[in-house]
């Protein structure tokens, strides 16, 4: 194969063997080709790469013979290769036919993806980056000069320290640490101010016994960074040196339980991708800049909340660029969340849903989590104090909504985008409004010259001038417009500016919030340039609810096999008709959504639409079934009839993969049951049902509050015993961890009628288990043991072997808190061999927890010891950490009784610091009791 070398010396390689290219101006020519594959390269492009704006009166017979050079090169090299590599000349320009894994750069973009696609957890992932950086041979483009040259070079750097980042967090995740420190000391020295890389090298050198040199290439870093930036290392840094100094030791967690996996970083940075090639807005991030400036030194958080406009104008765009602009400002991180204030489906996003995620990128753990938007507010705003954090708060429909999600803390930052003047958050936040108009004609040339080439656009000024027409001044239109003149070079921009003039005469206006019919005639042109496949999948996506999906889904809506459905969405993206706004998770912009809806009704009939739908449906309940039985050990699943063909649901190998399915898909869920679905209300029971354990243990109650009313409508509806079983179930649920305790158990006793009359004994099981908590919090210890008795009696029927021991550890706990410490320790330990033998780990660390309490109250200290030391290991494993505290709190004070008084204080400093690391006030009652122990006054 002959392959085209672009990572280091531009060279071609034939079959291994390296084959000189020629002088400097050549191999330029040679990469100015190789970077578009299998795309015709205009003269007047590669003239612009190789000799910049200012380039002599030879230049374009230089070229022809530099290509003829080449030309002659691939000729040779291909008589020793059964796949080629073709020069050959196309109206406009040249072409380099070959396949995109013949040139490396292509290569290496390509395992990046595969590993981006295996997943954090997944161990092929560190080999698929290994064989990607393996791809680079030094500095790319070496010896090459020029503006171009360097511009590919520097993007190019970026996406190999990114990939060498994630290839030694999945070595130190998967793999033995040693191996790693050669290569990542190497890259540390080429990215000398890459504060990941020192993280992964000081985490390897730490965990292998060199703490050392860990805490010297911390020092090093430090160094290089206040000399040649003038700041200071990260918080994510500086937290894992103080974690060094402490002597502590990361551990894997061989499987995360739901706070683990949620629980992203105290550094979050929640920000989208910025859009290529952002231009024409000076005068909008120049009056940004002003206010953050004059911000400094005020008392209050600052809030721009008439980042105002209409659909499409950018405000988006402006934001996200300016929030990216501004990220050294706000070293602690940034925060986003798209309120869908103008979702045409109206899934708006409610303020319980935002603060909910915000608390998730926070690192609260669900268990943390208050009750009540209140509370929950409270807490949001605390963790703030103290913090320069950027907050975006995208597309709100009115102050009502964004009140609740302003920061209160001095130094940081509420950046909201919204269709309305939001005059009311002048009045009383005194947020400072800035409104963003359609471009003008010459900003908006500027935009169509940044992406199709300065040269293109002079050539053709009155082409251009209607194009700029049509697109109306909106940066999502000449978007869609400039993409479309970019797949076809060759062909004059007045052809484009004639299609899409008569595009617009045959169209209505678009009803999308303002009547545009120029911009309707925008998309339909787009629209009209699809293949077949790609225009039927952008119809049938306009059924989809959002917020956003992927890959599997979409095909799933297409009856196409998810493989056939990527390039459709490509496609569709290379198009900017949809976004891929996070790596394989796509979403539409409200106006093309709007557009798109129009389209399914016109073009696809009431059972394509109704067939399309199902799959969907089908798709979402058996995904979400499937999760749930691996999230939640049961034998009893919720039944459904089987899947239609096409619906493609997932089949999820292990924990880990079924838990982040459920983290990324929950509010597409969600979604789907708060919509009306015409038809399906079977599948909205059903999916509520599925939801209600994840729900609850993630703290999203009043999402499962609102869910639970509507699954209880559709299961009415459908007169299903079971749904409206399992509706009541979560309805009690959700009141219950709202602090409702009547309601709720009237729905939990309307539940245990309904199961007990649909012959569920999996069902009876789990509402008397809810029961036996609820009544225990409330102080009735005998009703709580009663259910308990009966949450085992019906587990025991189901053949539930891990619900039989959370059952088991329920008496057990119960008889303890009563005196009866001998019976209790029995129930205990035939509950821990039962949740050893479902392989329940969460189980297993509240046994463990269970039996230290019940050694320590019957005088056996050492056993209550090994007991508790073996529950905080699990809690640490499992990511419990608010649980991890209370169990060590525990160990130190069965050290104190065994007589170990060092111990117990060790133990309790340990738990202390952890408190610490959680954020708990000072008057959380473990927090204040580890200080009483210890003998501290109050904490500064």
């Amino acid at each position: 194969m002959v392959d085209v070398q672009l990572l280091g010396p531009v060279e071609l390689s034939a079959e291994g063997h390296a084959v000189e290219v020629g002088p400097p101006q050549r191999r330029t020519v040679m990469a100015a080709l190789a970077v578009d594959i299998g795309r015709p390269v205009a003269v007047d492009v590669v003239i612009e790469r190789v000799w910049g704006p200012r380039a002599p009166d030879g230049a374009r017979g230089a070229v022809h013979a530099h290509v003829a050079r080449i030309r002659r090169v691939c000729e040779r090299a291909a008589e020793t290769s059964r796949d080629p590599l073709l020069l050959v000349r196309r109206s406009g320009g040249y072409l380099l036919e070959a396949r995109p894994d013949q040139v490396d750069v292509y290569r290496f973009r390509q395992l990046v993806d595969q590993a981006r696609a295996a997943g954090p957890a997944d161990p092929v992932r560190a080999v698929l980056l290994r064989e990607a950086l393996d791809l680079w041979r030094g500095e790319p483009l070496s010896g090459l000069n020029g503006e171009w040259a360097a511009r590919m070079r520097e993007a190019w750097r970026r996406q190999h320290q990114d990939a060498a980042v994630g290839w030694a967090r999945a070595e130190l995740r998967h793999g033995d640490p040693a191996p790693v420190i050669g290569p990542l000391t190497g890259l540390l020295g080429e990215y000398p101010l890459a504060e990941p890389l020192a993280e992964a090298l000081m985490r390897a050198l730490h965990e292998t016994g060199r703490s050392a040199e860990a805490l010297d290439c911390y020092a090093a870093v430090r160094k290089r960074l206040a000399e040649e930036l003038g700041t200071d290392t990260g918080p994510a840094l500086r937290q894992l040196h103080q974690s060094i100094l402490r002597g502590h030791r990361s551990t894997a967690t061989p499987r995360p339980q739901p706070s683990a996996v949620i629980r992203q970083t105290e550094h979050p940075a929640q920000l989208p991708m910025s859009v290529r090639g952002f231009t024409g807005r000076d005068g909008e991030l120049a009056r940004l800049a002003t206010i953050l400036a004059s911000a400094e030194g005020e008392s209050a958080a600052v809030v721009i909340s008439a980042v105002s406009g209409m659909a499409g104008v950018g405000k988006t765009a402006l934001a996200v660029h300016w929030a990216r602009r501004v990220e050294r400002a706000f070293p602690d991180g940034q925060l986003y969340v798209n309120l869908r204030g103008f979702d045409p489906q109206g899934a708006l996003v409610q303020p319980t849903e935002a603060v909910r995620g915000f608390l998730d990128a926070l690192g609260v753990r669900p268990e943390r989590v208050p009750p009540g938007l209140e509370a929950q507010v409270g807490l949001y705003r605390s963790l703030l104090t103290g913090r320069r954090m950027m907050v975006v708060l995208d597309n709100a429909r009115d102050e009502e909504q964004v009140r609740p999600l302003l920061p209160g803390a001095v130094g940081c930052m509420a950046l909201v985008t919204s269709r309305n003047r939001l005059t009311g958050l002048a009045a009383t936040e005194g947020a400072h409004l800035l409104a963003v108009d359609p471009l003008t004609p010459a900003a908006a040339r500027n935009v169509l010259a940044e992406r199709l080439g300065v040269g293109r656009v002079a050539a053709e000024p009155a082409a251009v001038a209607d194009l700029v027409t049509w697109c109306a001044g909106l940066p999502l239109a000449l978007a869609v417009v400039s993409a479309r003149a970019a797949a076809q070079p060759h062909q004059p921009l007045g052809t484009l500016a004639e299609e899409l003039r008569e595009a617009g005469g045959r169209l209505d206006a678009l009803d999308g919030g303002e009547e545009s019919s120029q911009v309707r005639a925008v998309f339909s042109w787009s629209y009209s340039a699809l293949s077949p496949a790609a225009a039927r999948l952008f119809r049938l996506l306009a059924l989809h609810p959002g917020p956003d999906l992927d890959q599997r889904a979409a095909a799933a809506l297409a009856d196409v096999p998810p493989e056939r459905v990527r390039p459709l969405l490509a496609e569709l993206t290379v198009g900017h008709l949809l976004v891929e706004h996070a790596p394989g998770r796509y979403a539409f912009h409200d106006l093309l959504r709007v557009y798109a809806a129009e389209l399914v009704i016109a073009y696809d009939d009431e059972w394509e639409r109704r067939s399309a739908r199902h799959r969907m449906m089908d798709h979402y309940l058996h995904s979400a079934r499937a999760a749930d039985v691996l999230v939640t050990p049961q034998p009893n699943p919720v039944e459904a009839p089987a899947p239609r063909p096409g619906a493609n649901p997932v089949e999820f190998e292990d924990y880990d993969r079924a838990l982040a399915w459920l983290v990324a898909e929950h509010p597409v869920l969600l979604a789907l049951v708060r919509q009306p679905q015409p038809g399906f209300d079977a599948h909205v029971w059903r999916l509520v049902t599925v939801l209600t354990t994840f729900l609850d243990r993630h703290g999203y109650w009043q999402a499962l509050l609102t869910a639970g009313h509507r699954a209880l409508a559709a299961a009415e509806r459908e007169g299903d015993l079971t749904g409206r079983a399992g509706a009541h179930r979560g309805l009690g649920l959700a009141l219950d961890r709202l602090k409702c305790p009547e309601p709720a158990r009237e729905h939990y006793l309307r539940a245990l009628e309904l199961f007990a009359a649909a012959g569920s004994d999996a069902g009876q099981a789990r509402t008397h288990q809810h029961l036996s908590r609820m009544s225990g919090g409330q102080g009735n210890a005998e009703r709580a043991l009663e259910h308990a008795y009966r949450s085992l009696e019906h587990y025991r029927a189901a053949g539930d072997r891990a619900g039989q021991a959370a059952a088991l550890n329920h008496i057990g706990w119960r008889l303890a808190h009563l005196g009866d410490h001998l019976r209790a320790l029995g129930h205990c330990e035939q509950a821990l061999e039962l949740a050893r033998a479902a392989g329940d780990v969460d189980g297993q660390a509240h046994i463990s927890d269970s039996l230290g309490y019940i050694h320590h109250q019957l005088g056996g200290y050492q056993q209550a010891v090994d007991r508790y030391r073996q529950a905080a290991q699990l809690f640490h494993a499992t990511g419990e950490r608010h649980s991890e505290a209370a169990c060590l709190t525990c160990l130190g004070d069965s050290h104190r009784s065994a007589g170990q008084s060092d111990a117990a204080r060790e133990v309790w400093i340990r738990a202390l610091a952890l408190t610490t690391e959680l954020g708990l006030p000072d008057d959380d009652p473990i927090r204040a009791g580890l200080r009483d122990r210890l003998g501290d006054g109050p904490l500064s």
